[in-house]
């Protein structure tokens, strides 16, 4: 399993000959789409779900497969017959791997802002797991080998973010969600979560491949 990080929650997981995509929002490279096989969104934000990026990825892959929570769906009417509807609790393959899907809500950005659903996804494949919980602190409750954290956000204190990798335990995580800090105040959360997240931690460039 390879997992190219892109920028702000994007993932690109490649594994037998296959390509699994996470998250290709408004924020990250339409190239992580290129030659894709199957598209997990974990919730309608532009920042996580690019709709006219995903719609000239179709437009070149045909074969190309979306999952979604249902009320996701409404955003994807233009392609909803590669659309298929996963919600919390089910286990499904996407691009040769298993994934299991996880939480149901979006973390509260403000009380008066209403919450939508949002997904956490744990991907497995023949090397280990990865798990990437969208826009919530969701812990799925198994073994996660790779941790990607979210770092910032208008719905996340940094607290959250530690306390988030002490109960997931992975062996190693990665900062997510990141677009919107600047160098500076990245520099200081990682320092927090590398002393006090309980596993190694690092924030890398994107189009950084970690195998």
């Amino acid at each position: 399993m390879r997992v190219t990080k892109y920028t702000h929650s994007c993932l690109r997981i490649e594994g037998g000959g296959a390509v699994l995509v996470v998250d290709p929002g408004a924020f990250s490279e339409r190239s992580a789409l290129t030659g894709a096989d199957a598209v997990l969104i974990t919730h309608e934000h532009f920042d996580h779900l690019d709709v006219g990026g995903l719609a000239d990825a179709l437009g070149r892959q045909p074969g190309l497969r979306v999952y979604a929570h249902p009320e996701v769906l409404p955003k994807l009417t233009a392609f909803a017959d590669v659309v298929t509807a996963v919600e919390a609790g089910a286990e499904f393959t996407a691009a040769g791997f298993t994934v299991r899907a996880y939480g149901g809500q979006h973390a509260v950005i403000h009380p008066e802002i209403p919450r939508i659903a949002n997904l956490g996804y744990l991907i497995a494949g023949d090397t280990g797991t990865v798990y990437t919980p969208g826009d919530s602190f969701t812990v799925p409750g198994e073994p996660v080998d790779t941790l990607f954290v979210p770092l910032n956000a208008p719905w996340l204190k940094l607290s959250e973010a530690i306390d988030f990798v002490r109960a997931v335990q992975p062996e190693r995580a990665f900062a997510l969600h990141d677009f919107l800090l600047t160098e500076t105040g990245a520099q200081v959360s990682d320092g927090h979560l590398e002393r006090l997240g309980g596993t190694r931690y690092a924030r890398v460039a994107p189009g950084t491949t970690l195998d």
